[in-house]
């Protein structure tokens, strides 16, 4: 048995897989069709145990978005009928509900079966009470990211999948703490009895995804995960997933010289890391007006800023790179910008041995013109940003994704000093001192404001 997780952008299959990946298992996260089938192909034959998706759907409209979502399973999770699949599904959500979620998950229950809704991601804030999203403690329609993106429409999960034509009902777990897995299969499994489509989890802490995974393991009617990284992880804590003989993750390989961060996000919590990253490291920066990127191809100075762009790395320093903001900035034209980002940095790719990406818009554009549309997941710099390599062992080159309004002040530094400390145990040719570095990059979580 294998899994499949079918994310609507890059940084979010990364950091929904990693827990896989943490726990010993080859995982695989796919940027295309292609790459995927080929995952599916050697999850077959034993190779990878997870493979993870980006459908890259986010910015999609709803229908388009649900039918990505609906073929990717059709293709990939090799299913005869409801509930006859060659592999487990699980449907990333953003902890945050941003995307075309719904409609997805609407796409995916015709053909998976019962919905099992638990985006609660307690180790980054996020909670589910009374079907309701909370973000530390604030309810998610309350916030300015909910404000800003989503004014006037409801935040709460089960009017968001009723009118999507779902029935729903909701699972209070902590209600049903005392009971054992089997015992809360069965509840769940009434619900599916009773024609509910989509069931809704609360969930305060760790230990109530712990209970919800695990009933969901001895459940037999057919059904399929719905989650941010909070229930993942809890499910690939469980070794009886999978079984004694899923494929052990790949072994890194390193090489030296410099270390980019490129950020397209322009979220307060970006801001933060990348001036903690520039105050410990001093590393320069650079920060791209968007009126360049909006006109990459034409812009009289694309030539200078890819010259810029190109000359500390040839030379070896460590560069931060990242989209400025201007008056005429508009949050639909992300991907362009990110596009065009990328297209600065490409003819320099070659000088890098490490590339920390923010953003799951900016990593994927970066990724592609890079020519790479798989990477392979070794670990993590701390919940949520993930340490990977191209599955083609050509290229060695290291990559950390973070999704941009995510993780610690120090994360980004975070991924710095890991990148830097794998690089210093390759030259001292030590395991050991490899994971000593990699523990030692860990740096103190701080709470991160919402934005």
């Amino acid at each position: 048995m294998s899994m499949l997780i079918v994310a609507d952008d890059l940084s979010g299959a990364a950091d929904c897989a990693i827990g896989f990946a943490n726990a010993g298992r080859h995982t695989v996260v796919a940027l295309g069709a292609d790459e995927a089938v080929e995952a599916a192909n050697d999850a077959a034959a034993g190779r990878v145990a997870v493979i993870a998706l980006d459908t890259d759907s986010r910015r999609l409209a709803p229908a388009d978005a649900a039918s990505r979502a609906a073929q990717a399973w059709r293709v990939l999770g090799g299913t005869q009928g409801v509930g006859t699949s060659q592999r487990r599904l699980y449907k990333k959500i953003d902890s945050t509900l941003r995307g075309n979620w719904v409609a997805e998950v609407a796409a995916l229950q015709p053909l998976a079966g019962l919905a099992i809704v638990a985006p609660a991601f307690p180790a980054t804030g996020r909670t589910v009470r009374e079907g309701r999203v909370f973000v530390r403690g604030v309810p998610l329609g309350e916030t300015e990211t909910w404000q800003l993106e989503h004014a006037g429409k409801t935040a709460d999960l089960q009017p968001m999948l009723e009118e999507a034509g779902l029935r729903t009902a909701l699972f209070d777990v902590e209600r049903m703490r005392d009971l054992p897995p089997d015992l809360l299969a069965q509840a769940l499994a009434e619900h599916a009895r009773a024609g509910v489509h989509a069931l809704i989890v609360d969930a305060q802490n760790e230990a109530d995804l712990n209970l919800i995974a695990r009933a969901t393991l001895v459940l037999h009617e057919a059904f399929f995960w719905v989650g941010s990284g909070g229930l993942a992880r809890e499910l690939a804590a469980l070794p009886e997933l999978f079984g004694n003989d899923a494929p052990a993750p790949v072994a890194p390989l390193r090489r030296e010289g410099p270390i980019l961060t490129l950020v397209g996000s322009l979220s307060a919590v970006s801001g933060a890391q990348c001036a903690l990253l520039r105050e410990r490291t001093g590393m320069a920066e650079l920060v791209v007006p968007p009126a360049v990127l909006r006109k990459v191809e034409s812009h009289p100075e694309s030539a200078q800023w890819r010259a810029a762009i190109g000359a500390p790395l040839a030379a070896g320093r460590d560069l931060l790179v990242r989209i400025g903001r201007d008056d005429a900035f508009d949050p639909s034209e992300g991907t362009h910008l990110s596009t065009a980002l990328a297209a600065l940095v490409e003819p320099h790719v070659g000088h890098l041995a490490g590339l920390i990406a923010t953003g799951g818009e900016t990593a994927r554009a970066m990724l592609s013109q890079a020519g790479i549309g798989s990477l392979e997941l070794l670990s993590e710099v701390e919940p949520g940003v993930a340490v990977a390599q191209p599955s083609d062992d050509v290229r060695r080159l290291t990559v950390v994704t973070k999704a941009g309004a995510f993780g610690s002040d120090h994360a980004l530094y975070g991924a710095w000093l890991h990148l830097r400390g794998l690089q210093e145990a390759t030259r001292n040719g030590s395991q050991a001192d490899s994971r000593r570095a990699a523990h030692a990059s860990r740096a103190p979580e701080t709470n991160s404001p919402l934005n």
